[in-house]
């Protein structure tokens, strides 16, 4: 008797390929068996409740829009236009962040800020969502928190919207920074807190243009999010101003920076002092033509060709020029000669007093006291800007007021500086601060400014959205204490102007200049559906035909149902007037205006949103707005029309009806919805809100390009077209029949269906393994016992997971057929084929398998008539380790046949085998009853997998 050895080793826990095979098949196979009926309930309650338990998907932090295979000439599932019913996260249209890496970055991190400030601030996250319903035609009560980020996230317009709701709450959004903090860091609040501060760069941009007559108002919480008008009164200004800095205090700090380095290459004049260390250039034509250059020497004279040396410091320009014409022409005839001042000399110079650098300078000869001034850094915080004195020994030679050209840009100090000069700021005078509704508030000091028209000129004057009913002046009684006077100014420009000239302003006064109220009283609002909303001026007998004058003022489709929000004095709370829109537009009904009225006119699709739904084999299936009047025809054309699956004769509607106003009931009806788009109107149908049409699809579509593959032994093999309803025995005889050498009892068809019901099983097995505890009952073992007990158990199991984890299901159904295709055509050996089915016939098997817990694992040639009990005897029979009880032989087809008693039915031992039988002895399971329970059913599906490798083996 000749035996194919496949595996030598006796180890129980070594396993050879042919045995992974056999687990393989095993595994697939008693998984299904096993698990079938489980994995059917679960497929029967899904297919009963479709979506029942489906949970909403969770956004991300990404946009989830991904880039499809399908050919763009094909139709699609999908919308072209979103529809009512799409989900509320997508936004059709959208460019992906692919599309544009730089500018998805900014969006990202816009996004992202905007979304940091909004789990924080509930009031304004519903104030979006608000809008956010309006866009969409949604409830906004069935807008998640994570549904509006995500849209946040894709939506351009909303993201404008949400940045300038946080602006008007003091918020401003900058995608180049990492943190966030309000607008006004000191003061700004939300919702009653303190915005906490951040350190690190600031994160807010300027704007292009802020106009200094705009009020600087803070925004406060408003309860009624959607009133405009409430959104203007509730503002309140400041109630501490920013820090106020010295006025020309920048001029110095933000300057010249290191004076000694900057060229001094400037024209000089004929009035020019020249002096030791100039440099002369001196141009000689007519009798001859030469170019000298020359120094003026320590003793103040310069070397001439022929002439000698002459004396010109302390000469001009002017005056040095005609000195050497004059020296010259005593030598040569006809000479002329012109000079220039080739480079100018230093001098040193001291600027004392209130600066920030004092001490001695080394200055251009061409510099100024204002030269000097900055080569100092500016006077010090208490150094006068209004007063520099210009000594040249102990005589004055000008006092400079530094407001000449730092207000009106004229510099007064005209006089040059010579060597030893001193430059001299004395402390600062008198200081008033201006602060308020002035073009430049700081704090001024004063040289014999007097009145307050003074002091305001300094400031650059009053805005025009200064009130000057009172003027708060803070003063400080000298050496005494602070109190406040308030000066209250006459009506008209020439009582204003008198009272501010009159009224002394002092050393340390603080003037305030209030801002006149923020909000405009004669105003109307108009919100909502409208073409043109927003502000507009109220007058005495306005009514609303004055804003909606006809149907061209609102948008398409508007509500019958409009509002009108008053404030009612004298605490302005809300009230809320309904009127119809078309008695209005009509002129039926003049509803007259109040000031701050608000008039909001809504879409239909806000009201009451009516909706119909088309289902079914159309292309952008869905939810879509009712119209007035919609009928079937134009849903379904509005719906993109019919796929090629679709059945077109009738369509199925579904409508309900309310009874009594107390149920509802749902009326199902055939519609000719074929003969409704040619055009008849008989067979068209109009729509009631709720309705939904079902288009259903054409018998046997999902058929088209159904296929099978036959491979093996038959006489034509390849991937054969099927019908619905064809049996194996029709697709055997289409390839050819059986070959010579096939061996139709071994035949392996493997079905999708049933691979993925094979997989759910292995799933859950493992599950089960994991989830399991290990336990025994120690009974009188002793410690070490017990612990090589555990640990004999953990390597079980572990063994058992890993068998179960590298065998996944294979799909294969067991069949019954013999090479005479006659003797089984249709009867129930005659399976109908399915789409994707694979079968294949494999060769004539002259071996039976022997694996598991056996001397020697090995493949034994095929006796006839033996049994089981026989084969084994040849492997060397079961090992210690071997559950002879649980002993199961695995058929050619995939059947399983067990021991009497086990959890397979029939007597192992005593079956007779077959070419290509498998005969499996199992492992002892250890522990409780359950857990052994739970090891003998992974190891009987880790080993059930041989016949179908075998097959496509041989």
């Amino acid at each position: 008797m000749s035996k194919v050895v496949l595996n030598e080793h006796s180890s129980p826990g070594l396993r050879s390929p042919w045995s992974r095979a056999t687990y393989l098949l095993a595994a697939s196979v008693l998984g299904v068996l096993l698990f079938s009926p489980f994995v059917s309930r679960r497929c029967d309650a899904q297919a009963a409740n479709p979506g029942g338990n489906q949970q909403p998907s969770q956004p991300t932090g990404r946009p989830t829009d991904q880039p499809t295979d399908q050919p763009a000439d094909q139709p699609t599932d999908q919308p072209a236009n979103q529809p009512m019913g799409q989900p509320f996260n997508q936004q059709p249209g959208e460019p992906t962040d692919q599309q544009d890496g730089q500018a998805a970055d900014q969006r990202t991190k816009s996004a992202d800020q905007i979304i940091d400030i909004l789990r924080e601030e509930p009031d304004i996250l519903a104030s979006i969502k608000m809008q956010s319903a309006q866009q969409t035609g949604v409830d906004p009560s069935t807008i998640t928190d994570d549904a509006i980020f995500d849209r946040i996230r894709l939506d351009a317009s909303l993201r404008d919207f949400a940045s300038e709701e946080l602006t008007e709450f003091g918020f401003k959004i900058n995608p180049e920074a990492p943190m966030r903090q309000p607008k006004s860091s000191a003061n700004a609040l939300s919702n009653g807190k303190a915005i906490p501060q951040t350190t690190g760069p600031p994160i807010f941009q300027s704007r292009p243009y802020e106009n200094p007559d705009d009020p600087q108002v803070q925004r406060r919480l408003s309860p009624y999010k959607t009133l405009p008008s409430l959104r203007d009164l509730y503002s309140q200004f400041p109630a501490t101003q920013k820090r106020l800095r010295r006025f020309g205090s920048d001029t110095f700090v933000l300057g010249t920076g290191n004076a000694n380095q900057l060229p001094m290459d400037l024209p000089v004049g004929p009035d020019y002092i020249l002096g030791p260390g100039d440099s002369l250039v001196v141009n000689i034509w007519g009798g001859r033509a030469s170019r000298l250059d020359r120094p003026i020497d320590r003793q103040g004279q310069i070397a001439l060709p022929e002439a000698g040396t002459i004396t010109i410091a302390g000469l001009t320009i002017a005056e040095a020029q005609i000195a050497i014409q004059k020296a010259l022409g005593t030598q040569f005839q006809s000479e002329h000669v012109e000079i220039s001042l080739g480079r100018v000399r230093t001098v040193r110079v001291y600027v004392v007093g209130d600066v920030q650098r004092p001490g001695a300078y080394d200055v251009s000869s061409l510099s100024t006291p204002l030269n000097a001034l900055y080569a100092a850094g500016g006077p010090t915080n208490s150094g006068s800007l209004r007063t520099l004195r210009h000594y040249r020994g102990t005589e004055l030679v000008r006092e400079i007021d530094l407001y000449d050209f730092l207000l009106r840009g004229v510099r007064t100090d005209i006089d040059r500086l010579q060597p030893g000069d001193t430059l001299l700021v004395p402390p600062v005078g008198p200081q008033v601060s201006v602060a308020g509704m002035v073009r430049r508030p700081a704090i001024y000091e004063l040289r014999g400014e007097q009145g307050l028209s003074a002091v305001l000129d300094l400031a650059g004057g009053i805005l025009v959205s200064a009130s000057l009913k009172q003027i708060r002046v803070e003063r400080i009684e000298a050496h005494q204490s602070r109190t406040m006077l308030s000066l209250q100014l006459r009506q008209g420009a020439d009582g204003i102007a008198k009272d501010l000239t009159t009224f002394q302003v002092q050393d340390g006064d603080n003037v305030l200049i209030s801002q006149i109220e923020p909000y405009n009283e004669q105003m109307v609002y108009l919100d909502g559906h409208v073409f043109h909303p927003g502000k507009y001026p109220y007058k005495d007998g306005m009514t609303i035909n004055d804003l909606l004058h006809s149907y061209q003022d609102v948008m398409p489709e508007p509500a019958d149902h409009a509002e009108l929000i008053r404030l009612r004095p004298p605490d302005f709370r809300p009230e809320t007037l309904s009127f119809s829109l078309p008695e209005v537009l009509i002129g039926n009904d003049a509803i007259p205006l109040q000031p701050f009225d608000l008039i909001r006119v809504f879409s239909r699709y806000e009201i009451d949103s009516p909706k119909v739904s088309i289902e079914g084999e159309v292309l952008r299936p869905g939810n879509y707005p009712m119209s007035q009047g919609m009928t079937l025809a134009a849903l379904v054309r509005m719906a993109g029309g019919f796929k090629r699956s679709a059945y077109r004769e009738e369509a199925d509607l579904s409508s309900y009806v309310v009874q009594n106003g107390e149920k509802v009931l749902l009326n199902h009806s055939a519609v000719a919805v074929e003969k409704a788009l040619e055009g008849e109107r008989n067979a068209d149908v109009t729509l009631k809100p709720g309705d939904v049409v079902s288009i259903r699809q054409l018998t046997g579509w999902k058929d088209i390009g159904a296929s099978v593959t036959v491979t093996g032994e038959v006489a034509h093999a390849g991937t054969y077209g099927i019908e619905s309803g064809e049996r194996l025995s029709s697709v055997l005889k289409r390839a050819g029949g059986f070959r010579e050498e096939a061996y139709p009892p071994g035949a392996v068809l493997e079905r999708a269906q049933v691979r993925a019901m094979g997989e759910k099983a292995r799933l859950e097995m493992i599950r089960r393994i994991e989830t399991t505890p290990i336990s025994f009952s120690p009974g009188l073992l002793s410690g070490q016992d017990q612990a090589d007990t555990l640990h004999a158990m953990q390597q079980q199991r572990d063994q058992a997971l890993a068998a179960l984890r590298s065998h996944p299901a294979n799909g294969r159904l067991v069949i019954r057929i013999s090479s005479a295709i006659e003797s089984w055509e249709n009867t129930p050996a005659d399976v109908e084929m399915r789409p994707d089915d694979t079968l294949l016939i494999p060769k004539r098997e002259n071996f039976v398998l022997v694996s598991g817990q056996v001397y020697n694992q090995t493949a034994i040639s095929y006796v006839p008539g033996r049994d089981a009990s026989w084969y084994l005897r040849q492997a060397g029979g079961a090992t210690k380790s071997g559950d002879k009880g649980a002993i199961f032989v695995v058929r050619a087809n995939g059947s399983v046949v067990g021991h009497a008693g086990s959890l397979l039915t029939g007597n192992a031992l005593n079956v007779r085998m077959r070419p290509g039988d498998s005969i499996v002895v199992p492992e002892k399971g250890i522990g409780s009853q359950v857990w052994k329970n739970i090891i003998s059913m992974a190891q009987i599906a880790s080993s059930v997998a041989i016949t179908g490798a075998v097959a496509g083996i041989f």
